[in-house]
């Protein structure tokens, strides 16, 4: 007696699973994660730092895995690639996160003076990529210099006042007040320099608070210092390009940009006449790259 053979169809084969995850490739992925916290070096000076790019770039498992340890540090993904390395940034939450609390203990600024250092990092942010065409443009280099934050600031809270006049509105608000307007007449009631006997200048007028800001975002790998001029000049980095992207959407970025910066190469700005808009307000610690 022949046994009954069972003809149906055979059982699908199960998946190849991937290989297991091990040990060594989780500390490389933690560790291209902690050169991506090191805004500074760059990838064609590391050839570690380059061989973890390229091991993301061609290992999909490997990306995955990077992307999951930057996630659980509560960093954003920004970039990964040649000209700006793994660029990351701090979600709101994460213990990386920077705060304007922070960067005026951090830089000895007086935290009374919160809305001027947003602003300032505002500011630079703008009139280092002034149209929405120079930040997408990957090859696009911004210049911007000190004096020239300044002055267009200033010129933006002349613009400012203008058009509260000539709508009828309160020209002297409160210096606490949380408006874009407001902010603006406290920086334009505010010394330019403000200069010690020795010519320095201090560091509450308006130039020594843009000073701070750009020397803190050259720190962080934002900007490069490339001259003494105008204060001093400083161009952007694919990572501040990367940033401004990220938060480019933000109310206080839009506002100010819809004031006409006309873009030029020295790092510094005019402004056109701007068409009737809403007020502008700009929310507490509002500044980039802070988070409120």
């Amino acid at each position: 007696m022949t046994e009954h053979v069972d003809w149906s169809e055979p059982e699908a084969a199960a998946p190849v699973s991937s290989a297991a995850v091990t040990p060594a490739d989780a500390a490389d992925a933690a560790r291209l994660v902690a050169f991506g916290l090191q805004p500074k070096l760059q990838p064609a000076r590391d050839q570690e730092y380059a061989e973890l790019l390229r091991r993301y770039r061609e290992d999909p498992p490997f990306a995955r895995l990077a992307d999951a340890v930057a996630t659980g540090l509560g960093l954003v993904v920004l970039e990964v690639s040649a000209r700006a390395g793994m660029a990351v940034t701090a979600a709101e939450d994460s213990v990386f996160a920077v705060r304007m609390g922070d960067y005026a203990r951090r830089t000895s600024a007086d935290s009374g003076d919160r809305f001027l250092h947003g602003l300032a990092h505002l500011a630079v942010a703008a009139l280092a990529f002034p149209r929405p065409e120079d930040l997408a443009d990957d090859g696009y280099i911004g210049r911007v210099t000190v004096n020239g934050v300044d002055a267009f600031v200033r010129q933006a809270c002349r613009r400012l006042e203008e058009r509260a006049e000539e709508q009828g509105e309160n020209t002297d608000p409160a210096t606490d007040a949380p408006g874009l307007e407001a902010a603006w007449r406290i920086w334009a009631r505010r010394s330019a320099t403000g200069a010690t006997k020795d010519a320095r200048r201090l560091a509450g007028s308006t130039t020594g608070i843009v000073g701070r800001a750009v020397a803190f975002l050259t720190d962080s790998g934002f900007l490069q210092r490339t001259g003494d001029d105008n204060g001093g000049t400083y161009r952007t980095t694919a990572r501040y390009q990367l940033q401004v992207r990220d938060m480019a959407a933000g109310a206080a970025m839009t506002e100010l940009l819809e004031l006409g910066v006309v873009p030029v190469t020295d790092g510094t700005a005019t402004l056109l006449p701007a068409e009737d808009t809403d007020d502008l307000e700009l929310v507490a610690d509002a500044g980039l790259p802070f988070h409120s």
